[in-house]
């Protein structure tokens, strides 16, 4: 991995950690084990830098979606498989904590990656909820923009839940919620 690489996933670690106030050129450079020219030689400052890493963020969650809502099975076996896959709960979400930064979503820039991903999640979720509308699985009169969307707001509310309570459980329980819902339908 290059120096490049090496501060940008430097500085996703500490935005996910920190926030981006509390993430400093120096504790990144530190991180990465880079000099201060090298960093400024790669990007235009810090906020260059955070928009990469916050790219690189969104890039990970949404292959790591696609990996289990593109394998084979019922839309809602895909699904399930993607609200059931591993997470470091306790972390949260390193694209939905970033709403909460308020430096982030003060910046237009640094805010619409973060925006669009939580997008494609949406739009991605309400074409598999599509596919098994379509095959007879899911009710021909389902909202599936509407059930993405809520699908994305109780996995956001699940991590929440999980960080306040210091525990796993919380998540775990609003993803088993959603599924109990899912499975109604």
């Amino acid at each position: 991995m290059g120096t490049r690489d090496e501060l940008i996933d430097s500085a996703r670690e500490l935005l996910w950690e920190r926030g981006y106030v509390g993430t400093s050129p120096k504790a990144i450079q530190q991180r990465a084990g880079a000099g201060q020219g090298s960093m400024y030689h790669h990007f235009a400052g810090k906020k260059d830098l955070a928009l990469a890493a916050v790219r690189r963020s969104a890039e990970e969650l949404l292959a790591a979606a696609d990996a289990q809502l593109r394998s084979p099975g019922t839309a809602v076996e895909r699904i399930t498989a993607y609200l059931r896959r591993e997470r470091e709960v306790l972390k949260g979400c390193p694209i939905g904590r970033l709403t909460q930064d308020p430096d982030i979503v003060a910046d237009p820039v640094l805010r619409a990656p973060v925006d669009e991903t939580l997008t494609r999640l949406r739009t991605r979720l309400s074409e598999v909820l599509d596919e098994g509308r379509d095959a007879g699985e899911l009710p021909a009169t389902l909202d599936t923009a509407a059930l993405a969307a809520t699908i994305v707001a109780v996995l956001q509310g699940g991590y929440v839940l999980a960080r306040a309570a210091g525990r796993p459980e919380p998540f775990d329980q609003a993803v088993s919620g959603v599924l109990a819902l899912l499975a109604t339908h």
